[in-house]
């Protein structure tokens, strides 16, 4: 692997991570909050979430790298539907955290997921690897819509 290629990898992975981090900030991280709700059965501890959070940022950052880096058809349209997603997610915490808006998080959640699904489509016409790259995060954010769902229901 190039210099170069090194480079642009590290940098669209601090970028999702400072995403990340920017929405934690925003959110107030009220880890309080969350300790006061009733949850559904499969909730992890607190303490769980931001490590797979930053794992999860890692593999977003390099998957956006190597669509960004291609030059197949398709590869802005990728990255326009990565940003969406990307916003829509730094929403979240906010709004579940700071607002304590359950109901409005979870139809966030909702949104994630759809933009999800159609970013790794349109990830995988353009490069495989950024695709599955992506999978583990929808698989997570459906867990995370299934626990959004459980509070809002057990806490309403």
């Amino acid at each position: 692997m190039k210099k170069k290629e090194i480079y642009g990898y590290l940098i669209s992975i601090f970028a999702a991570e400072l995403v990340g981090l920017l929405a934690w900030l925003f959110s107030g991280s009220r880890a309080d909050f969350y300790e006061t709700l009733v949850q559904p059965p499969l909730a992890p501890p607190g303490w769980v979430f931001p490590v797979v959070w930053t794992i999860l940022y890692a593999l977003m950052g390099a998957a956006s790298y190597r669509i960004w880096r291609s030059e197949a058809d398709g590869r802005v349209g990728a990255l326009v539907l990565y940003m969406l997603q990307l916003g829509v997610n730094f929403l979240w915490p906010i709004v579940f955290f700071r607002f304590e808006r359950i109901g409005a998080a979870m139809a966030i959640l909702i949104l994630l997921c759809v933009l999800l699904v159609l970013t790794i489509l349109q990830f995988r016409k353009v490069d495989r690897l950024a695709a599955i790259l992506m999978l583990p995060y929808l698989v997570w954010s459906l867990f995370a819509l299934y626990l959004n769902i459980g509070v809002y229901f057990l806490n309403t």
